[in-house]
């Protein structure tokens, strides 16, 4: 394993108040993604995998405990620090997409570098290159609706991919796909990774995913453990 840690959490605890009960959603969970590695969460839905990848990107803060990117603290940045460093290291690939329906597919792959202020040149090949690497080269027009569920994927995983980032973090990518679709998104994660030497975790509940996957954690009510 690389020793060129990429993001590591350092005792780190999430909790959440819901109708004055406090809700333990990671607990006290330590974990290292190196560079190049492709990792596994797996766990039942409500086990905490989203909060924890949610912690690793730095949408979330902890509530105890430490998230370090790279040799950065990011749990002492401020908000503002933490969305400038979120947008050029951290590609995610939510489990319900999030394209806008607005857009077309090269408009959404864009998007991130828009935010970033990328010029319109650089914007627009960035996007078309990655929008080949994913199998959608002439549907580049197209809005969402008018693509299959496996296609919007696809647009999703271009869309994470495309600020270059050293994270990438997948949560449920394939729940909304049949097992063949699944598996090619799989795949096309992991090629993706070959090629840039990003750091890939991904969030599961299906076994079969999981054993394709370099390293497996296991996750169940907030806990985080090894499979190893």
């Amino acid at each position: 394993m690389s020793q060129n840690i990429v993001v590591r959490l350092d005792g780190t605890s999430k909790t959440f108040e819901r109708s004055h009960e406090v809700i333990t959603a990671v607990n006290k969970a330590s974990i290292s993604i190196s560079a190049g590695e492709m990792v596994g969460i797996v766990g039942p839905s409500a086990s905490g995998k989203t909060t924890l990848l949610n912690l690793m990107g730095l949408l979330e803060t902890p509530t105890s405990g430490y998230v370090f990117f790279g040799e950065q603290n990011a749990s002492k940045l401020s908000s503002p620090d933490r969305r400038k460093l979120r947008l050029a290291k951290v590609g995610f690939v939510f489990q319900q997409l999030k394209l806008i329906p607005t857009l077309s597919v090269r408009e959404n792959v864009e998007l991130p570098l828009a935010l970033s202020f990328k010029s319109h040149d650089y914007q627009k090949k960035k996007a078309q290159d990655l929008i080949s690497s994913v199998g959608l080269a002439g549907k580049e027009n197209a809005r969402p609706s008018k693509l299959s569920v496996g296609e919007q994927q696809r647009v999703a995983v271009a869309r994470a991919l495309v600020n270059d980032p050293i994270l990438v973090l997948a949560d449920e990518p394939t729940s909304q796909l049949d097992s063949e679709n699944g598996k090619k998104v799989i795949e096309l994660l992991g090629e993706l990774r070959k090629k840039s030497n990003s750091a890939i975790v991904i969030s599961t509940h299906d076994p079969v995913i999981s054993k394709n996957l370099e390293r497996v954690y296991r996750m169940r009510d907030g806990n985080l453990s090894s499979s190893e």
